[in-house]
């Protein structure tokens, strides 16, 4: 059934060849001061650095940088950008990368004028934001998180071992967000996997929970489909600017909150993904990969309808001669055969855990009831053991 619910979104989203023209006119709604947000030296080799910066002259900015967040972001590393907002009175913070870059930015902005602990008061505690904040904008490198259009916020505090997970609300989602699939282009064939299955994931945990939805299911399978259908044709050709399109807009359309309206939602996948990329620093794609198989294997059994039609429509599975609960196994495994088809990695041994950090990994990971069953800490265990 429909539960009832409020829709709101406020992410400008520029698509396509030409999207970076528009850069020049969001700022104008902006203060003098920007911080520049971006990785390591990906969009230096690419040119794209120097256009952005360009445009910020041309528009009259004053530029500060906030280079190098690593692909999980790390509280330390986003109390520097607080530390420069504060310094600089900056008035919009612009991430140019992927998810993590963009996750740090909505990080900075809701820490950089908090007065207490961030990181206990947002994202252990989950608090009301309660101090002032600086608008955040996006210019997407890489596909699959969805933070573009969202208000999610991923931060590893390394010192206590915990990676987490926050979703700010629309405040602190991107005011705008540039999104041009040739900046893809150069993304290395690892991440881009990685990214696709983050997709499939975040749609995944929307769609095996305990309602159903009509029409949010039916977009879910066939951005499902497209995400399987687009992977294969990147993979045979890494040019192929209409596959990457779609895989950049497959992405977005994931987690800019449609896809989840009205339906409990499961997300247990990424919360043991969580901890196990606070303790090896994997490449999350690759970490929900490992986990999801072996999990979506232990909860079948409590949602078998959902796991038959998940094969038979985005699969293409026939139900003949078959029970639900082989209907079921075999939608696994198909999921299972694109995996290893793309290079998707689904052992823990080769993201870096080991046996000692198991037990770690499964006490330490947040537990959720929107799925098909509560698991607990003994149980997730035993998924880690055999996704090892």
């Amino acid at each position: 059934m429909l539960l009832d619910f409020t829709y709101y979104n406020p992410t400008k989203i520029h698509f396509g060849k030409n999207s970076l023209e528009k850069l020049g006119d969001e700022l104008s709604l902006y203060g003098k001061t920007v911080l520049l947000v971006y990785g390591k030296a990906a969009i230096k080799k690419n040119g794209l650095y120097d256009k952005v910066v360009a445009i910020l002259e041309a528009a009259g900015k004053k530029v500060v940088e906030l280079p190098g967040v690593m692909p999980n972001p790390t509280y330390a590393k986003m109390q520097e950008g607080c530390e420069l907002v504060r310094a600089h009175d900056v008035s919009l913070i612009l991430a140019v990368g992927g998810g993590s870059v963009i996750d740090c930015a909505k990080g900075i902005s809701a820490s950089a004028y908090c007065e207490e602990e961030p990181f206990a008061k947002y994202w252990l505690q989950y608090q009301p934001i309660s101090n002032k904040t600086v608008p955040v904008a996006s210019i997407l490198t890489m596909a699959g998180t969805g933070s573009e259009m969202n208000g999610g916020s991923v931060i590893t505090h390394e010192d206590m071992e915990i990676k987490a997970g926050r979703i700010f609300p629309p405040e602190l989602y991107p005011r705008f967000s540039i999104l041009n699939p040739k900046y893809t282009l150069t993304v290395p064939k690892y991440q881009m996997v990685s990214g696709v299955f983050d997709t499939m994931s975040h749609l995944m945990e929307q769609y095996f929970c305990g309602t159903d939805i009509s029409t949010t299911d039916y977009l879910i399978e066939a951005l499902l489909r497209s995400s399987i259908d687009n992977l294969r044709a990147a993979l045979k050709n890494p040019d192929d600017y209409e596959a990457r399109s779609n895989i950049m807009w497959n992405a977005t359309m994931a987690l800019n909150t449609v896809t989840g309206l009205s339906k409990t939602q499961d997300w247990q996948v990424h919360m043991i993904e969580h901890q196990l990329g606070a303790y090896t620093d994997c490449a999350h794609g690759m970490g929900l990969a490992a986990v999801s198989l072996p999990y979506y294997r232990c909860i079948a059994p409590f949602g078998l309808q959902k796991f038959a039609r998940f094969a038979k429509e985005v699969w293409g599975i026939s139900a003949e001669s078959k029970s639900q609960e082989e209907l079921a196994g075999a939608g696994i495994d198909a999921l299972e055969a694109f995996c290893k088809e793309c290079g998707v990695v689904t052992s823990l041994r080769e993201l870096g855990a080991t046996e000692e950090m198991l037990p770690k990994i499964a006490e330490s990971s947040f537990i959720l009831d929107g799925g098909y069953k509560k698991l607990t800490s003994g149980e997730i265990l035993e998924i880690l053991k055999q996704c090892f």
